[in-house]
């Protein structure tokens, strides 16, 4: 396994030594996962904390009535799981799925807690990274309960833009919280404006 992309990404934040980097190389396995494939389905514990090497996933729920609804994507640098099945253990309601064939380090709960025992550095790393998802979380409810469809789509648009490409008209549609019908009709007249 190719350590260099946690490495880099870590490194970002605060540089890491050689100890810590070979520390990683014992606690990350890599995933190579086909188009499709599940990381995560309802009901079951989320054993892993997945870091994003290449390809793209999306968390999503599944309603009562069995609409999907998008709760996330990420790319290339970027973490997924579902923090709660992961940090208490509970069974999840979510799942996590490559939107392309994708290859990921993990690493389980227990191996990121000795990690932060071990080098405190990656407690503070993770800290942050919480913590941005928290802001970022918090942004979007007030976005889906104060802003316009249209509105929502743009900020997708400028929020993500390596995204657009990736995923379908169906998936944006999802996560915005609009038909993609109600997609397609807002693309229109934004087209002729």
């Amino acid at each position: 396994m190719n350590i260099e992309p946690l490495n880099t990404f870590f490194s970002k934040h605060l540089p890491l030594d050689e100890r810590e980097v070979d520390f990683l190389k014992t606690i990350f396995t890599e995933n190579r996962v086909r188009r499709r494939q599940y990381l995560l389905q309802a009901g079951d514990v989320c054993q892993f904390n997945s870091f994003v090497v290449e390809g793209c996933l999306r968390m999503y729920m599944v309603d009562d009535q069995g609409k999907e609804h998008n709760l996330q994507f990420a790319i290339e640098n970027w973490w997924i799981l579902d923090m709660e099945s992961f940090y208490l253990g509970k069974p999840s309601s979510l799942y996590i799925e490559a939107v392309e064939s994708s290859i990921v380090y993990q690493i389980k709960n227990e191996d990121q807690f000795k990690l932060f025992v071990s080098y405190p550095k990656f407690n503070r790393i993770f800290r942050v990274l919480c913590e941005n998802a928290l802001i970022a979380s918090q942004k979007r409810v007030l976005q889906n309960i104060s802003s316009t469809a249209e509105e929502r789509y743009k900020h997708f648009l400028d929020q993500y833009p390596k995204l657009v490409n990736r995923i379908s008209n169906t998936q944006i549609a999802s996560y915005i919280g609009v038909t993609p019908e109600f997609l397609s009709a807002i693309r229109k007249r934004m087209t002729k404006s």
